[in-house]
């Protein structure tokens, strides 16, 4: 793609972004396209804190990525781990989790296992709340574990990450915040420096630099949820995978190999209507975040994108047209071929 091919999408696909601001449905945001080879375009609009004071957002603006913490952070560590014969993808948890409801050796959940976790194929709800049960990290961690959970349809689980996560922690003998967050991220930001999220209705007050994810929080870092980056740091893991620099040819073969029509190890891939837009190739990748994050990586065109909003501040009960934004800017960052 030549340069003025690439700065003429990222302008229209920005200019949407420039719109959802001006026409108040988010604070603020920023754009940012990387290509294999490293060409790079990034640019920011509108506000990084509306309340109780406005700050402007920068390019380097540090963001809650919220879910992307599944993709950048867990999922290549899991499969790091695969890789040197650590864990086993098709074994269950237990492997890893031996206390996994150790009271009930017959249960579904020990039958559960990474991969599975991974693609989202398990029985576990979407979302629970388990920061309502206390402030306690190692208190919450047994909770989950011994919980005796409700089995449903398979469907996207912050659980299934929430254990990976815990799988980590016991491989590595240190919880997740004690952890490495990896090259330009980390699990905590200055606020003044950071995008804000809401205005917390129970910790009673506007959070920034601090994780927005109830769980997490109360976890004190999980899977799921907890990592800070700035949208270069976003961009530099995406041209990693595209190079083939940023983790193994087996483990990105895997991001990419689908385990459902919607899903691949950790992410999910191109299919009509996804947040990615519907141009992409079918080589694409990629994963939002519910603070307003997201990336897309598409591995066939060779380029990949990011779109980092603070659309929950200062509350998420507010429609925010973020679904509708995030395909638009894909089909414009993909634009007509020519």
């Amino acid at each position: 793609m030549s340069a003025n091919n690439l700065q003429r999408r990222f302008d229209r696909a920005f200019g949407a972004l420039r719109q959802a601001v001006e026409t108040n449905h988010i604070p603020g945001g920023v754009l940012g396209l990387v290509t294999r080879d490293g060409q790079r375009l990034t640019r920011a609009t509108g506000l990084a804190q509306r309340v109780p004071s406005e700050r402007a957002m920068r390019e380097d603006t540090w963001f809650d990525l919220a879910s992307l913490t599944k993709v950048i952070f867990t999922t290549p560590r899991i499969l790091a781990l695969a890789a040197t014969g650590a864990i086993d993808l098709d074994a269950p948890l237990t492997t890893a989790l031996p206390d996994l409801r150790q009271y009930d050796a017959d249960c579904w959940e020990r039958q559960v296992t990474f991969r599975q976790c991974l693609g989202h194929q398990t029985p576990f709800p979407a979302v629970a709340p388990i920061y309502t049960y206390g402030r306690d990290p190692d208190l919450l961690r047994a909770f989950v574990l011994q919980r005796e959970w409700h089995r449903s349809a398979s469907v996207y689980s912050d659980i299934n990450f929430i254990l990976l996560g815990f799988a980590l922690e016991r491989q590595a003998g240190q919880t997740i915040r004690d952890m490495d967050a990896g090259p330009g991220f980390a699990f905590s930001a200055d606020p003044e420096q950071s995008a804000a999220t809401e205005d917390c209705t129970w910790r009673h007050r506007v959070l920034s630099g601090e994780v927005h994810d109830d769980n997490c929080s109360a976890l004190q870092g999980a899977g799921h949820a907890g990592l800070f980056g700035t949208a270069a740091a976003v961009l530099d893991f995406a041209q990693g995978l595209l190079d083939g620099t940023g983790a193994s040819h087996e483990a990105i073969t895997l991001m990419r190999t689908p385990l459902s029509d919607k899903r691949t190890h950790g992410w999910e891939h191109a299919y009509e209507g996804w947040s990615g837009g519907n141009r992409c190739s079918a080589g694409t990748i990629g994963h939002t975040g519910f603070t307003g994050t997201g990336l897309w990586i598409d591995f066939d065109a060779g380029h990949a994108w990011t779109l980092l909003t603070n659309r929950i501040h200062p509350t998420r009960h507010f429609d925010s047209g973020i679904v509708d934004l995030r395909r638009h800017v894909g089909d414009l960052i993909i634009g007509a071929q020519q």
